[in-house]
C-alpha cells in the first residue's frame, strides 16, 4: 500500500540518527513531525556513504563516533511511532548495516518497532530478490532510488517492486544542495507516471522554498535531506528543534494544502 501524502507537494524529512546526540535526534524528529514533515527517513550512520556529499558524511562520522548502530534507530523508531502514530518512518540505510545486523532479524524487528518501509540506497532492483522475499514477508514497504540515467526497462522493473512512494533522484551525483531544481527531475518524475500509480518523492539537492514550490508541480512529495543535516550541524546546543521547525514552516511559505495525485 501507498504512504499516504496529506499535503502537495508531502515533506519527507531526512535525519542521521545520533548526529549529534540520540536525544536531539529524537527531539528534531518530533519537531519536524510537528511542523509538517509527512514522512521521517532516519537515517542509519554508516563509515562509507559513498552516495552522500560531504555534509551527511561529517553527520555519520560524529554519530558512529557516539556509538550510534542500527538498534538504535529501531529504538528511536518505537519511542516516534507511540509519541506520534501518523508518521510515516522509514529506514534510510546502506546495505552493509542491515547485513550485519540480519537481514531476517532486522525484518522481523522494523515492523515491531513501527517502520513502515526501508530504503536501501545501494542496494539495485537486480539484486534485491533475498531481501524483497523478507521485506514482504514482513509486511514492510521496499523503496527504491529511481535515477535520470535509468532506461525505461529499469524504471518499470523499479517501479513494479517499489511499495509506499518511489524516490526520484533530481540529479546525478551525491546528496547535497543545489541552486536549481534540475529538468531532469520533473523528465523524471513524467517517465515515472507510466509504470506506476504509486507517489513518487523527489530529493537530492532540495533546500528552499522555491525548490519545494517547483517540486509541488509535478511530484507528490519533496525529499529535504543535506539542508537539514547542515541545520543542525551549525544549530547552538539544543535550539536544532526550534531551528528545523522554522526551517520546514519556511518551507511551507506560499504552499497551500491539497491532496497528492
Amino acid at each position: 500500500m501507498p504512504i499516504e501524502f496529506q499535503r502537495r507537494p508531502g515533506l519527507v524529512i531526512y535525519l542521521t540518527v545520533g548526529d549529534p546526540d540520540l536525544a536531539t535526534t529524537r527531539d528534531v524528529a518530533l519537531a519536524a513531525i510537528d511542523a509538517g514533515a509527512e514522512v521521517l527517513e532516519l537515517g542509519v550512520p554508516f563509515s562509507d556513504p559513498i552516495a552522500d556529499g560531504p555534509v551527511i558524511q561529517r553527520a555519520s562520522e560524529r554519530a558512529l563516533a557516539h556509538g550510534t548502530r542500527l538498534d538504535d534507530v529501531l529504538a528511536l523508531a518505537a519511542e516516534l511511532r507511540a509519541l506520534r502514530p501518523s508518521a510515516g518512518l522509514v529506514i534510510f540505510s546502506y546495505f552493509n548495516p542491515v547485513l550485519r545486523f540480519g537481514l531476517e532479524r532486522f525484518c522481523r524487528r522494523a515492523p515491531s518497532s513501527g517502520v513502515d518501509g526501508v530504503l536501501i540506497t545501494d542496494l539495485t532492483v537486480e539484486e534485491a530478490d533475498g531481501y524483497l522475499t523478507e521485506m514482504h514477508h514482513n509486511e514492510l514497504l521496499p523503496i527504491f532510488l529511481a535515477a535520470p540515467t535509468s532506461s525505461d526497462i529499469r524504471l518499470k522493473m523499479i517501479a513494479s517492486v517499489s511499495e509506499g512512494f518511489v524516490y526520484a533522484i533530481s540529479r546525478v551525483g551525491i546528496t547535497g544542495k543545489q541552486q536549481n531544481l534540475a529538468s531532469d527531475a520533473r523528465q523524471l518524475v513524467d517517465r515515472l507516471r507510466r509504470f506506476t500509480q504509486l507517489p513518487i518523492a523527489v530529493g537530492f539537492g532540495i533546500s528552499t522554498a522555491e525548490h519545494v514550490a517547483a517540486v509541488s508541480e509535478f511530484a507528490d512529495a519533496a525529499v529535504i535531506g543535506t539542508a537539514i543535516v547542515s541545520l543542525i550541524e551549525k544549530a547552538e546546543p539544543g535550539t536544532a528543534p526550534a531551528v528545523i521547525a522554522s526551517f520546514l514552516e519556511g518551507l511551507r511559505q506560499g504552499q497551500q494544502t491539497a491532496p497528492a495525485r
